[in-house]
């Protein structure tokens, strides 16, 4: 597959994509990023008197203990979240073909862009500089991931400010912000690491 006078390897960006593996990797990675702090307190664990809250027999009331049973008002909750981790295994070999899969459903649309180098010029960043790139390659009105070789925090400072806008170093690359992304622009430098990424 030719990009921008780029080839690009048919078994990384011509991968016939399987929705349902592509769902499982979003979803991992979406438990991944679960906190998990939820917490709720249990009968045990309110703090109010212990005592009888009326006699057992005689009132006409039902049959009670202490007032931190559940079915009261400040009462504990029953079978409430705690705090846990909802993250999970799923196979490296599973998540890299997904990875192959989901840039292979940007190339299959025209929507990946391979570009020689991203601001070298600046020695700073420059917001003025990123928005004058996008809006020369007509993606400044859309959702676009930038790939780089490498952290560069001179382009993703200069990209910070610009709405739907991400700058990922090809270690951080995933499928879920390449799906999110209407357009991905790709360093022509990260290309090798991409394929020694997704390399089984």
């Amino acid at each position: 597959m030719l990009v921008n006078g780029v080839e690009l390897r048919d078994d990384v960006f011509n991968v016939e994509p399987k929705k349902h593996i592509l769902w499982d990797v979003v979803r991992w990675q979406l438990a991944k990023r679960r906190q998990g702090t939820h917490s709720t307190k249990t009968r045990s664990e309110i703090n109010c008197s212990k005592k009888k809250i009326l006699p057992q027999k005689g009132t006409g009331n039902a049959r009670h203990g202490a007032r931190s049973a559940n079915i009261f008002v400040g009462g504990g909750v029953v079978h409430g979240p705690k705090p846990r981790s909802y993250e999970y295994k799923l196979s490296k070999k599973y998540r890299k073909l997904a990875l192959k899969m989901a840039l292979s459903t940007k190339a299959k649309s025209n929507s990946i862009y391979v570009v020689d180098s991203l601001l070298s010029s600046l020695e700073k960043p420059k917001t003025k500089e990123a928005f004058s790139f996008l809006k020369e390659k007509g993606l400044d009105s859309k959702k676009v991931v930038i790939v780089t070789s490498e952290q560069n925090d001179v382009v993703s400072k200069s990209f910070k400010n610009i709405p739907d806008k991400k700058v990922i170093p090809v270690a951080g690359l995933n499928v879920f912000d390449i799906l999110w992304a209407d357009a991905l622009v790709l360093e022509k430098g990260s290309l090798e690491k991409i394929y020694e990424r997704v390399s089984l």
